[in-house]
């Protein structure tokens, strides 16, 4: 409960400082915002159904993953249970991979333990993929970027900037070692069971017979989430001469603000915020105006599919068995 309450206190506090820095004429500018967002509402259909594609790769990219456990759950039962665990998600922060295993496990009638020791090799993959992200959004995005690290460099000593990679790499060789000394420690232990996941997940990804298939989903998801927010760019005036590569650096700032808080929630648009303004020079309101219309829009995608899984899973499961039973007799 604890934990709850700090994910959620740290969200709301962010929410509050966010308004408290607000002027009159920033509140102007999230009004109009609002306002030009209403008048292009055709752009909500194409990001309905990539929000909800987004997820459905996903479910089919998890689906490969439960082959080599002999699980072979259906689509409807996959997708409605990915859907479910982002919706948990949402009101119990890391709570949702746990929701979403139940989901499966009790209309598939498989083990739940099976079902979680794929997410963690699921989860390390997918940090990998981050990681990868990131390098290539430096790389394209390497002059706009740069032009503000100098920046930030010329405010600095010599001194103090060698000072503080050195830092850096002490800070990095120490997190290494301390997660190697962690994991003999505590082999068995949930900490050391998380460090062994992140390695056993590349290697059981590796030694999978369907690995271009799974390679092609994992594109077609991160595709699915860069394709949001360049669609999301077109609903604002302010963004919408933005291309895909300031698109790929809001998808990686974005995504580390989606981990902060349950959701995102105040995270994500005040990371949006950071990198649209200092990156791109669009305004500070508007930029956290482009982060809650993104933000809300993805959580809506959450909220109405989520609720449709807990009402169609059911009766779709129902239907099913009672056509197992016809056909089994």
């Amino acid at each position: 409960m604890l934990q709850y309450l700090l994910f959620f206190g740290l969200g709301f506090t962010l929410i509050y400082w966010q308004y408290k820095q607000l002027s009159p004429q920033d509140i102007a500018d999230l009004k109009m915002s609002l306002e030009q967002v209403s008048e292009r509402s055709w752009i909500l259909l194409p990001i309905i159904i990539i929000g909800f594609l987004s997820h459905f790769f996903r479910a089919l990219r998890w689906r490969l993953m439960l082959e080599p456990l002999n699980l072979r759950p259906t689509v409807v039962n996959i997708t409605g249970a990915v859907f479910i665990g982002y919706l948990t998600n949402l009101l119990l922060p890391r709570m949702g991979e746990v929701a979403k295993c139940t989901v499966l496990a009790k209309y598939e009638d498989e083990p739940v333990d099976k079902i979680i020791g794929t997410i963690v090799a699921e989860r390390a993959f997918d940090l990998i993929c981050l990681m990868v992200i990131s390098v290539l959004t430096f790389a394209v995005q390497a002059e706009v970027i740069n032009d503000y690290v100098q920046y930030l460099m010329s405010k600095m000593e010599g001194k103090n900037l060698a000072l503080m990679m050195g830092i850096g790499i002490i800070g990095m060789l120490s997190l290494i070692g301390l997660l190697v000394f962690i994991y003999r420690k505590n082999k068995t232990g949930k900490i050391g069971l998380f460090i062994k996941g992140l390695a056993e997940g590349v290697t059981s990804i590796l030694a999978m017979k369907k690995r271009i298939q799974f390679i092609m989903y994992t594109f077609l998801i991160w595709g699915a989430y860069l394709s949001l927010i360049y669609f999301g760019f077109l609903a604002l005036p302010a963004t919408e001469h933005l291309g895909i590569g300031a698109a790929l650096s809001v998808l990686v700032f974005g995504s580390l603000g989606m981990i902060v808080t349950p959701g995102g929630l105040g995270a994500y648009p005040q990371a949006l915020q950071l990198v649209l303004n200092m990156l791109y020079g669009v305004k500070s309101a508007l930029g956290l105006a482009f982060g809650w219309i993104s933000w809300l829009a993805q959580t809506l995608i959450i909220v109405i599919f989520g609720i449709i899984a807990f009402i169609i899973l059911p009766i779709y499961n129902k239907i099913r068995d009672e056509q197992i039973k016809v056909d089994t007799k």
